[in-house]
């Protein structure tokens, strides 16, 4: 048998089948036994393109869009790599294996960096000022946009606005105490929930912000009480959250269809007894007062990487009750109090969906299907081997999920996300060559915080820079949908983000460091590769298309690029940065499915 195909009128493709073996239809890789000849073709585009599969975007749009939600940026090498058999398993299993990046090292690297660079330039080391929030966000930055570890990376961001502590505090001047608090959340990235709750709960850092640290027994003379901010934070926003759950995330009702609350002040007086007696667990070098730590003393004098310790005479020892009737008995061990008592909330059955609806939010989508949460609270509640806890299984569950995989979802109004400003340009930045003259990529983050309300450790309370049940009034809560993300997408962050954008490709500065007189200059992007495609409209679409929309550019927006350039006026420079400008200010690229 033989077929003549006329494309476009113009070209003529002959192809011959002998022995095909696909009945159901011909093309897309189904080209086994075919022979294809062209009367004409560009260099590359070979005839055989056409029908097997090859000539396709398919597998690279999916790999794109799977990189976009487990990464904080990648590049079209990753693309291309993952693309070739789309083992997402095999691609989680092999960043699961590698070893965490320390922010703390890469925090004191960069202190250290910066005080040479001040003595290079003349300057006494003893004036300059640190280490502050400044270098703990050059650190941030730097680390992962040169990291390996970039699905670690990934879960311990979104992990970081769930158990949120601020450098909008007095923790701004001890910024190796964020620094250690955050690779608690890297470290137990792929860990166990209950040991990392426990890490954090003994956490100076969390101890300060949530003034646990140094929190006395009752003393009813002196007026003096437990406080209750981490007894009632660790239950509403780290653990179990303020009405029972379903394993789908739905909330239980009493018999008058009532939601029932999680637990009441009662309660919460309860936590607070077991949250005393922890004090600093060492000294810091700045301490030439006292040769050991000791119950009262600040974090000025506190070494805030060292969990803090308990202080048993400043330990409530009554009977505590605590949830669903679960007592622990007086004249516990203070540390074993607070074992206890975390352990009872790893335990409760809320902290499946709990957790499920918050990463799932961060990483996937704002408007989970209850049986995803589901699905995951299952894997969360057991990982197939009898563990509960187990994060390694939850952050699987959460990425090979139908949901979060299959292309029928995407297709749902209730499908997506607003992409966060951070992750905006991290991914952006990531995508491309970089020219950065000086090898380093310090970003200052207090101009990202200032236009877009968001830079990492940087919220402006304990809930994050956006609550998980945010829900823009208009159209969205009117239907019954949460996007969170739209919290800080406002009149003033949205033309900031185009001003932005049109700096970042026009500009070459993708952001800003402090030290700019001492040598390291702005960093730019390289755009190179892409110029070498544009000359033709098509192709360099395509491929922004690929990178940055996952195959889902919407014609209305392919078009709004074909128009926004004049390939007869302008240079290959000004047709690649206005085509990149365009897309990344468009809704295609900022909400992701």
């Amino acid at each position: 048998m033989k077929k003549v195909i006329n494309i476009y009128g113009m070209l003529l493709l002959f192809f011959s089948v002998k022995g095909q073996t696909h009945l159901d239809y011909v093309g897309a890789g189904h080209s086994e036994g075919i022979t294809i000849t062209s009367s004409s073709y560009i260099q590359g585009g070979e005839p055989s393109n056409v029908i097997d599969g090859s000539g396709m975007d398919a597998k690279a749009m999916e790999a794109s869009r799977f990189l976009a939600q487990a990464t904080l940026g990648y590049d079209m090498d990753m693309i291309n790599a993952l693309k070739e058999d789309l083992n997402f398993e095999a691609w989680l299993d092999n960043q699961m294996q590698i070893a965490p990046s320390s922010m703390l090292d890469k925090t004191l690297s960069v202190w250290e960096d910066v005080l040479a660079l001040h003595v290079e330039a003349g300057e006494d080391p003893e004036e300059v000022f640190g280490p502050y929030t400044l270098h703990f966000n050059y650190a941030w930055w730097e680390l992962n946009m040169t990291n390996e570890d970039i699905l670690r990376q990934r879960i311990a961001f979104a992990l970081s606005q769930i158990f949120v502590i601020s450098m909008n505090s007095d923790l701004s001047g001890h910024i190796d105490g964020v620094a250690s608090f955050y690779d608690i959340l890297v470290n137990n990235a792929f860990g166990n929930f209950e040991d990392m709750l426990l890490q954090i709960t003994l956490h100076p850092a969390m101890g300060y912000y949530l003034s646990h640290l140094n929190n006395p027994k009752e003393d009813a003379e002196n007026n003096i009480h437990p406080d209750e901010n981490y007894a009632r934070e660790i239950m509403q926003l780290f653990s179990i959250g303020l009405y029972e759950l379903n394993q789908d995330g739905s909330r239980k009702k009493d018999q008058n269809g009532n939601d029932i609350p999680t637990y009441d002040n009662s309660n919460i007086k309860e936590f607070a007894q077991v949250f005393t007696g922890l004090g600093p667990g060492d000294i810091n070098d700045m301490v030439d007062w006292t040769n050991e730590p000791y119950f009262g003393l600040s974090i000025y004098g506190a070494e805030m990487t060292t969990p803090m310790k308990m202080y048993d005479f400043f330990h409530e020892t009554d009977e505590k009750e605590l949830l669903n009737s679960f007592v622990i008995p007086a004249n516990n061990p203070g540390m074993l109090d607070i074992e206890l008592a975390v352990n009872h909330l790893f335990n409760h059955e809320n902290v499946g969906p709990f957790l499920a609806l918050r990463l799932i939010q961060r990483l996937i989508k704002s408007n989970p299907t209850p049986q995803y949460i589901s699905r995951v609270a299952s894997v969360f509640n057991d990982n197939g081997e009898g563990v509960r806890g187990d994060m390694m299984a939850v952050v699987k569950a959460i990425f090979l999920d139908p949901e979060a995989r299959d292309c029928a979802p995407q297709i749902e109004v209730t499908h997506g996300r607003l992409r966060e400003p951070v992750v905006r340009l991290m991914q952006y930045s990531k995508s491309l060559p970089l020219d950065s003259p000086s090898g380093r990529f310090w970003h200052n983050g207090y101009e990202t915080l200032e236009r877009f309300k968001q830079f990492p450790m940087n919220s402006p309370t304990v809930f994050n820079f956006y609550n998980y049940d945010h829900a823009p009034v208009g159209e969205l809560s009117n239907s019954g949908l949460l996007a969170p993300e739209f919290k800080i997408h406002d009149t003033g962050t949205s033309i900031n983000y185009i001003n932005k954008s049109y700096q970042w490709n026009y500009w070459d500065a993708l952001w800003w460091s402090w030290h700019y007189d001492y040598g390291v200059e702005n960093v730019g992007i390289l755009t190179d590769d892409l110029e070498d495609m544009a000359e033709h409209k098509e192709t360099i679409i395509n491929h922004m298309d690929i990178m940055y929309t996952h195959g889902q550019l919407t014609d209305r927006t392919r078009q709004y690029l074909r128009d926004g350039v004049d390939l007869n006026t302008w240079d290959e420079w000004g047709v690649t940065r206005t085509l990149l400008y365009l897309l990344q200010i468009s809704p295609d690229y900022n909400i992701v499915k």
